[in-house]
C-alpha cells in the first residue's frame, strides 16, 4: 500500500491551529476548573487578554525540547530525565506521586502507578497532541507514543488509555473529518473493557440516540461519574458529549466546558482537536482574537528555551515531525492519499505491542543498550523472602540476543538460580532499611554496559493515602523539597 504524503502548507496550518484551540479551550474552562454543576456559557468569562497558563500545554512544550534533542528514538529513560530536570516542582495529584517516585529512583513504568492513586486522571491525555502532530496520519504510532508519555504517571490507568485514544484520533483528523470514524480509530487502540472506552461508546450511543444534550451530560454524571473532578473517566465522556452535541467552534467548546469537573482540561483537547480539524479558518476571530498566540509558562515549569509564540511552536512540532517522517507518512508539496486509507489508519499493531509491555518494570539505559529489569512485583522486597525477577535487554528496541548479564546485589544479599545466560535470577534481601541498588552488567559483543535498579525496603514504602497529595511548600505552593524556593531560578543551559 503506498504511503501518505501530507500537504506541508496544511499541515502547518493545522498545528498551529492545534496550539492556537488547545490554548483557546483551556483558558474558556481554567475559571470553572473542578466545579461539578452546569455551566451556562456562550463565551470567555471573564473574556481574557492572554492565553491562561496550563500545564496541558507546558508539560508537552517539555516533550517537543527532548524530541529536539534526543530525536526519534526516544525512550522511557529520556522521559525520565526531562521529568526530572524541568518538571519536579508539580505537586498535583499524578505529577507529584511521579516526581516522588523519580526521587526515590524508581523510573517508569514503575513510576507511574506505585503508591499512585491518581493513575485514572486527566494529567496524561492532556498531553496527547504533540504525539499527533509529530505522527500525524499515523494514529498507531502516536499512540504508541502517548503510551510512553503516560507510563510516566498513569502506568495502567485510565488516564494512559485517554492519553492513547486522543493521540490516534487527533494523529488520523489530519486526513479524516468524520466524528464518528475517529473514534473507532482512537477506540481501536485501547482496550475495549476499559473504561475510557465505554464512557466514550457510551456518549457516542446518547448521540446518536437522540437524547438531549442535558440528559446525556447527566447520563455520564450518574454512570459514569467520580469523587475526583480530575478523573479521566466521566471528562472524556463531557469532551465527546460536546463535539457530538455542538453545532460549531465556540457552541462545541462551551458544550464541553459546560459539563462541569475539569473544565480546563476538557476545553483544552476539544479546542485542539476542533483546530486539527479545521485549520485556522475553523477558528473564529472572537474566539482566537482574546488569547493571541503568545504562550505563558505555568510558575511550576523550570525555565528553558521553551517556544515563546504559536507560531515558534508551530515551527519547531513541524522541524521534529520532518525528522519523525517515515515511509509510511511524509510532508510534501502536495497532499497524497493512498487507497485503503480508512484501513491503513485502523491498524493498530504499534498501539497493542505497548499495551503488553510489563508495568511491573523498570527501564534504564547506558549508552546505546536499554535494560529493562522485570520486578515480578512490587519494587520491594520483603527480608528474607526470595523474589525471582528477569532481564531483557534491548538494542534499538530490539533484543541483543547475545548479550552475557550478571546481577550484582548488595552485601549480606543472597543471589541463586541464575540462568546461564543471566536473564533470570533468585534473590533474597538480608534485612535494610531504605533502599538498595542492584545493577546488571551486560557484554554485547564484546563491549560492557550495565545499570542500576533500585529495591524499596518495606519502611520506605508504607503506602499513601488515597486522594491526598504529596506534600506542598507552604510558601510557593510546588512540591515540598524540589519547590521554587529550593530551585536556583536563574537561566538555565540547555
Amino acid at each position: 500500500m503506498a504511503g501518505i504524503v501530507l500537504n506541508r502548507q496544511q499541515y502547518l496550518d493545522r498545528v498551529h491551529a492545534c496550539w492556537l484551540g488547545k490554548n483557546i479551550g483551556g483558558t474558556l474552562g481554567a475559571p470553572f476548573e473542578g466545579q461539578k454543576y452546569v455551566n451556562d456559557l456562550t463565551y470567555y468569562r471573564p473574556v481574557p487578554t492572554e492565553p491562561s497558563p496550563n500545564d496541558d500545554l507546558d508539560l508537552q512544550l517539555v516533550w517537543l525540547k527532548m524530541l529536539e534533542e534526543r530525536g526519534p528514538q526516544v525512550g522511557l529513560p529520556d522521559f525520565a530525565e526531562y521529568w526530572q530536570r524541568y518538571l519536579s516542582v508539580y505537586p498535583w495529584n499524578e505529577y507529584g506521586f511521579c516526581a516522588r517516585n523519580l526521587e526515590r529512583g524508581l523510573v517508569p513504568p514503575v513510576s507511574g502507578w506505585f503508591e499512585n492513586y491518581y493513575v485514572d486522571e486527566m494529567g496524561s491525555p492532556i498531553r496527547s497532541e504533540i504525539w499527533a502532530c509529530v505522527a500525524p496520519a499515523d494514529p498507531q504510532r502516536a499512540a504508541a507514543l502517548a503510551w510512553m508519555d503516560s507510563a510516566m504517571d498513569h502506568a495502567g490507568g485510565e488516564g494512559m488509555w485517554g492519553e492513547m485514544f486522543w493521540a490516534a484520533v487527533e494523529s488520523a483528523a489530519f486526513v479524516l473529518d468524520d466524528p464518528l470514524t475517529l473514534i473507532r480509530i482512537g477506540l481501536n487502540m485501547i482496550p475495549p473493557s476499559s473504561s475510557i472506552a465505554r464512557v466514550i461508546r457510551e456518549a457516542v450511543w446518547l448521540t446518536q440516540n437522540g437524547v438531549p444534550w442535558h440528559e446525556a451530560r447527566e447520563c455520564i454524571v450518574c454512570t459514569y461519574g467520580h469523587s475526583q473532578p480530575c478523573n479521566a473517566v466521566p471528562n472524556h465522556g463531557f469532551i465527546v458529549l460536546g463535539w457530538l452535541y455542538g453545532r460549531d467552534f465556540g457552541d462545541r467548546l462551551c458544550r464541553a466546558v459546560n459539563c462541569g469537573y475539569d473544565t480546563d482540561c476538557t476545553g483544552a483537547t476539544l479546542g485542539a482537536l476542533l483546530g486539527i480539524l479545521g485549520g485556522r479558518a475553523g477558528i473564529p476571530a472572537e474566539w482566537s482574537d482574546p488569547v493571541g498566540t503568545a504562550i505563558v509558562l505555568h510558575k511550576f515549569t523550570l525555565p528553558f528555551n521553551s517556544p515563546k509564540t504559536i507560531e515558534e511552536l508551530t515551527a519547531r512540532t513541524a522541524a521534529v515531525a520532518e525528522r519523525f517522517a517515515q515511509d509510511e507518512v511524509s510532508l510534501g508539496d502536495r497532499a497524497e492519499l493512498p487507497d485503503g486509507l480508512d484501513s491503513l489508519l485502523h491498524r493498530s499493531e504499534q498501539a497493542v505491542a505497548a499495551i503488553r509491555r510489563d508495568l511491573r518494570a523498570a527501564v534504564a539505559r547506558d549508552r546505546e543498550l536499554e535494560f529493562v529489569l522485570h520486578y515480578h512485583g512490587d519494587p520491594v522486597l520483603q527480608p528474607g523472602v526470595a523474589r525471582t525477577m528477569t532481564v531483557d535487554c534491548l538494542r534499538s528496541g530490539a533484543p541483543a540476543a547475545d548479550a552475557q548479564i550478571e546481577v550484582t546485589v548488595p552485601e549480606g544479599w543472597r543471589l541463586q538460580s541464575q540462568t546461564s545466560d543471566g536473564c533470570a535470577f533468585t534473590i533474597t534481601a538480608a534485612q535494610f532499611t531504605g533502599s538498595e541498588r542492584i545493577t546488571v552488567s551486560a557484554r554485547v559483543q564484546g563491549k560492557p554496559f550495565s545499570a542500576a535498579f533500585t529495591i524499596l525496603s518495606p519502611d520506605a514504602a508504607p503506602g499513601f493515602p488515597s486522594a491526598q497529595n504529596v506534600e506542598r511548600c507552604p510558601k510557593c505552593q510546588g512540591r515540598k523539597g524540589s519547590c521554587l524556593c529550593a530551585q536556583e531560578m536563574g537561566p538555565r543551559v540547555d
